[in-house]
C-alpha cells in the first residue's frame, strides 16, 4: 500500500441491493450525453437522480460559484437544473436537493462528456470535476467521457450497450475513497470494439488560441479556443488505447503529491 492510501478503505457497492445514483455533467441539462447516462444508470437501478447545469459548463473544471447566487430550477420529482458549474450540482444535490433521511446517494455518474477526457484534459474538465466533487463527499464517482475525433457523429450505442456492466464489474471490485474512476469510450460502432484497457493517463497538450476582438464600443476583448494534440507521448496510456478502438479505464487519486519529492525537500529542511 502506498503512502497516500494509508487511510484510504475500499468500498464496495452491489448494484443488487438498490442502489441511489446521482447524474450529472457539465455539458448541461439538455445534453444528449446525460440522457445516455440517464438510460445507463436507470439498467443498473431504478432510484436515479439528475442534477445538472443549466448551461453548458465545459472546461470550468473544479470550480465553485462564491460570487453570484447559485438558483435550482425543479424540472421533475428527480430531475433538477441548477444555474451553475457541476461542482455546485454535485454539491447540491448531495447536501439539499436529493432528501437523505431514508438512504444516501451511494453512487455519482458524470457525463456523458460530450468529447473524450485523457492527458491534461483532467484539469480542465467540469465532467471529472464532478467526480472530484463527489470524491471528496465520501460517494464513489465515475467519469465517462465519449471521443469524437473527427467524426460528426457520436456512436452513444457503444457506450449505452457496454457501461452498464462495466460500472457494475466496478462496483463489485470496489475502490478507495479517495479516488474517482474516469471512462472514455471510443467514437466506433459498438460491434467494432476492440476492448477494455485499465491504464494510466498519458499526456496531451492543449493548443490554446488568443484571439483579440473589438466591442461595439472600441474596448479590446479576448476569445480563447483551442485544438488539443491527439499524439500520445508514450504507447499504452488513455489517449493511444482510447484511439486504437478500446474502452479506457483509469482509476485518478485525489492525493497530488509526490512522495518521492516530498521525502527529498523534506531532507534539506530537516
Amino acid at each position: 500500500m502506498t503512502k497516500n492510501s494509508k487511510s484510504s478503505v475500499v468500498r464496495h457497492l452491489s448494484y443488487a441491493d438498490k442502489i441511489r445514483i446521482l447524474i450529472t455533467n457539465d455539458d448541461g441539462i439538455n445534453a444528449e450525453g446525460l440522457k445516455i447516462l440517464e438510460d445507463i444508470a436507470l439498467a443498473i437501478s431504478d432510484d436515479v437522480w439528475v442534477v445538472a447545469p443549466e448551461t453548458e459548463q465545459s472546461g470550468v473544471a473544479h470550480s465553485l460559484t462564491l460570487h453570484l447566487p447559485v438558483r435550482v430550477r425543479k424540472i421533475s420529482s428527480r430531475r433538477f437544473a441548477v444555474g451553475g458549474t457541476p461542482t455546485d450540482c454535485v454539491l447540491l444535490a448531495i447536501k439539499e436537493i436529493i432528501p437523505v433521511k431514508q438512504k444516501k446517494v451511494s453512487l455519482i455518474l458524470s457525463g456523458i462528456n460530450h468529447g473524450s477526457n485523457v492527458g491534461d484534459d483532467v484539469t480542465y474538465s467540469g465532467t471529472i470535476a464532478a467526480a472530484m466533487e463527489g470524491t471528496i463527499l465520501n460517494v464513489p464517482s465515475i467519469a465517462l467521457s465519449m471521443y469524437n475525433g473527427d467524426a460528426s457523429q457520436f456512436n452513444w450505442k457503444t457506450a449505452q450497450k457496454h457501461a452498464p456492466d462495466l460500472i457494475k464489474k466496478l462496483l463489485k471490485v470496489g475502490w478507495q475513497d479517495n479516488i474517482l474512476i474516469n471512462m472514455n469510450f471510443p467514437n466506433c460502432p459498438a460491434n467494432k470494439l476492440k476492448g477494455v484497457q485499465v491504464c494510466p493517463q498519458g499526456k496531451r497538450i492543449m493548443n490554446i488560441n488568443l484571439s483579440e476582438r473589438t466591442d461595439p464600443k472600441g474596448r479590446p476583448y479576448f476569445w480563447l479556443g483551442g485544438e488539443r494534440d491527439n499524439t500520445p507521448e508514450k504507447p499504452d496510456v488513455d489517449i493511444d488505447y482510447l484511439q486504437k478502438g478500446y474502452i479506457t479505464i483509469t482509476p485518478i487519486c485525489m492525493d497530488l503529491t509526490d512522495y518521492k519529492s516530498l521525502e527529498k525537500i523534506r531532507s534539506i529542511f530537516n
